[in-house]
């Protein structure tokens, strides 16, 4: 904890400076300026330079402290070409100032890009900010568009609901197209809108591709299911909610039925985080879900993270800590090349960290002016059976 504490220390500092040595004859290195804004609430854990918490560390700053850690080391260990980075660390949740005092006060305006493990309105404020000032904005964590349309600055690596659903239907159509397909869903606005995204995927054209069979489940009856299960076939079951009580259940209903009734079940990418998934007999159930990224965490940037966690930070690296590391490096390093036209450049990936990103333009439907936001469209369809994650697609 101390070590984690004495860093903190370090963060009300907010200033980081990371610089590379020319060799040979003098000339002019450019310099470029990086603000990273994640959730740190410096304000709820000091009360002036006194920590709050003597005897425990607080766990709702942990999420926005690992990114920013591994955006620290990224910085610490990027091939600058010649130039200079000046990256600032800016807590979203911190009070005196705000971030919206901040914003309106011209702090961010000398930046040439943002990276954000930020959301709801901080995103909006954010991405509201990056359009009108021009300033790329990558969105690192945040899986949502919040409802911003035409900007062309904003880049969402953390796929939205309707990709998802997209690469969820790519898979099973290219994989059990000719199998019984079902998706199960209860009554939400949430779940109305997985529908939707599958049947607009399903019908690009007006026409199916394939058949989707919609059974809608009340009350927790799965019996509208059971019935159409065959002994003779394998159902392929899509599991249209993102409510985890939902996903227990139906995961238990082919469990008790998987003797008799073969099924593969298809579930929604926030899957794999719900518990109930992985303990008791429900594990057995092997699940498939997408997932915009996996690692392995045995290639050599993983090791690097690894050691400087265990050395620097007493600690083991979460994955907001790899994710922080490869937003960092991935568009700092495109920055330094491409400083007038980032966001033309934003699939140029020589040096692939974990990730391979796949950024598309999106557009409000029926128009192709200009783009709502850039966003990640690379999607890895992920196994999950007794708390294992495979990656299958």
């Amino acid at each position: 904890m101390k070590t984690k504490m004495k860093h903190l220390y370090f963060l009300i500092l907010t200033i980081l400076f990371i610089t590379t040595t020319v060799r040979g004859q003098e000339k002019k290195i450019p310099t470029y300026h990086i603000g990273i804004i994640a959730p740190l609430f410096l304000d709820s854990v000091f009360t002036g330079n006194e920590f709050r918490y003597n005897k425990s560390f607080p766990k709702f700053i942990l999420n926005g402290l690992d990114f920013v850690q591994g955006a620290q080391i990224a910085l610490d260990s990027l091939n600058l070409n010649n130039a200079h980075i000046v990256a600032r660390i800016i807590d979203s949740k911190c009070s005196q100032p705000s971030l919206e005092v901040m914003i309106e006060s011209g702090k961010f305006d000398k930046f040439d890009l943002i990276i954000g493990s930020i959301r709801d309105a901080d995103f909006t404020a954010i991405a509201n900010f990056a359009r009108r000032k021009e300033i790329p904005f990558i969105s690192a964590t945040y899986p949502n568009d919040g409802g911003v349309t035409q900007n062309p600055y904003l880049v969402i690596l953390n796929s939205t609901l309707r990709a998802h659903c997209e690469a969820l239907f790519s898979f099973v159509l290219q994989k059990y197209g000719t199998d019984d397909i079902y998706l199960v869903r209860k009554p939400g606005n949430q779940e109305d809108k997985v529908a939707s995204y599958f049947k607009k995927a399903n019908q690009p054209d007006g026409k199916e591709l394939i058949k989707i069979k919609i059974i809608n489940i009340e009350e927790d009856d799965f019996s509208s299911l059971t019935s159409k299960l065959d002994s003779n076939h394998t159902s392929i079951i899509i599991g249209g909610s993102l409510d985890e009580d939902f996903a227990e259940a139906l995961a238990n209903t082919l469990l008790q039925n998987q003797k008799k009734y073969p099924a593969k079940l298809i579930g929604m990418p926030n899957w794999d985080g719900f518990n109930a998934l992985h303990k008791g007999r429900i594990k057995d159930i092997p699940f498939y879900y997408s997932a915009p990224y996996f690692n392995t965490k045995i290639d050599t940037f993983s090791r690097i993270i690894q050691k400087i966690y265990l050395t620097k930070y007493k600690g083991v690296a979460s994955d907001l800590a790899y994710k922080g590391f490869e937003t960092m490096y991935t568009f700092g390093r495109l920055l330094t090349l491409h400083p007038d036209n980032l966001i033309e450049n934003l699939n140029e990936n020589k040096d692939k960290i974990f990730s391979d990103f796949n950024i598309k333009p999106i557009y409000t439907e029926g128009e192709k002016w200009l783009p709502d936001y850039y966003e990640n469209k690379h999607l890895f369809i992920i196994r999950s059976l007794n708390g294992l994650s495979e990656k299958m697609w």
